[in-house]
């Protein structure tokens, strides 16, 4: 693996920095996309859903009515934010938001948290950059640092991010994408990075009924069904792949036996989808996995945490149970 490049923004190099940290070469992703479209169950991994516009659709999803996640998180967090910041306390340290997005959720900390250094892990470069640079206007008093990185199995910072007191933060339930085996190994590699006295904030998207949970996953607006179509459009870029949306619905459900809603897409017609030397024909009906999103109670992710080797500090709920925040560090 060639070394991180370091690349000053232009507005002021010594408070903002963009490192590339592991990113599988595009033949790796095209190679294991065909691989996933031969499966006898055809599957697209779901970190492929954030190009630009994958990730600008998912922030609009944050915004539905239907999708009660992100407004349920920020309650808790508003409610309950001194009391999650003294169960460990954490002033001063270098704060890591993973899978940052926009970066608002942990804007919404600095006051709080007072971090030495924010770094922002994210997967879509170009909308990193973006909300970094937006960002940087707001806090020009604190360093940040942008790492483009590939984080699907495990997170390895770059060795450019200084050293020092770490706190993960890893909001919006993004952990129930992972089965229960799966997470536990990236929360093992989040304990890695912790270098013995790190801290873990999570958000724990909880057990609820079925008509609620396939609501948010399923709005009237057709939002979520535009951010799952247009997977296959960055399939297309990265795969050579010929999908035409057009032919594709999206499906959502939750298995409650399983305790995780799924999101596929669905051929709504007979259709043949060809690459580069292979092809696949689908039938009208069959399906294309996209995601799984896992929804725990408070105790079984509890047992989670200590499989993974870290001990729970507590954990805080909006009334209804609907949402979790869990603070942790390494046992």
């Amino acid at each position: 693996m060639s070394l991180p490049q370091r690349t000053p923004a232009p507005r002021d190099p010594r408070s903002l920095t963009f490192l590339q940290g592991a990113k599988p070469p595009v033949q790796d992703a095209a190679a294991a996309l065909r691989a996933g479209l031969l499966a006898a169950r055809a599957a697209i991994p779901p970190r492929f859903f954030y190009d630009e516009l994958g990730s600008r659709l998912f922030a609009a999803i944050t915004a539905l009515d239907a999708y009660y996640p992100t407004r349920t998180e920020a309650r808790v967090m508003q409610d309950h934010l001194p009391a999650i910041a003294a169960a460990l306390p954490v002033t001063g340290c270098t704060l890591v938001d993973v899978g940052a997005g926009n970066c608002e959720k942990a804007a919404g900390l600095f006051a709080t948290v007072q971090p030495s250094r924010y770094v922002a892990v994210d997967i879509s470069t170009e909308f990193l950059r973006d909300a970094l640079l937006q960002l940087q206007r707001r806090f020009p008093a604190i360093e940040m640092c942008g790492v483009a990185t590939d984080f699907a199995q495990r997170l390895e910072l770059p060795p450019a991010v200084p050293p020092g007191r770490r706190l993960f933060f890893y909001p919006g339930s993004s952990i129930g994408n992972f089965s229960p085996p799966q997470a536990v190994l990236f929360l093992q590699s989040l304990r890695e990075q912790m270098r013995g006295d790190g801290v873990l904030w999570i958000g724990v998207d909880l057990q609820k009924p079925t008509a609620i949970l396939e609501r948010a996953y399923d709005d009237e607006l057709g939002v979520t069904a535009a951010f799952n179509k247009n997977v296959l459009q960055h399939v297309n870029r990265l795969a050579g792949t010929d999908f035409d949306v057009r032919d594709w619905r999206h499906v959502a459900f939750y298995d409650e036996a399983i305790g995780r809603i799924e999101m596929h897409l669905e051929a709504a017609r007979a259709v043949e989808v060809r690459w580069p030397g292979g092809a696949r024909s689908f039938g009208a009906g069959e399906r294309i996995h996209t995601e799984n999103s896992y929804k725990y109670t408070t105790d079984g992710f509890g047992r989670l945490l200590a499989d993974a080797g870290l001990r729970s500090a507590g954990c805080w709920t909006d009334p209804q149970g609907w949402f979790g925040v869990f603070v942790a560090e390494p046992r």
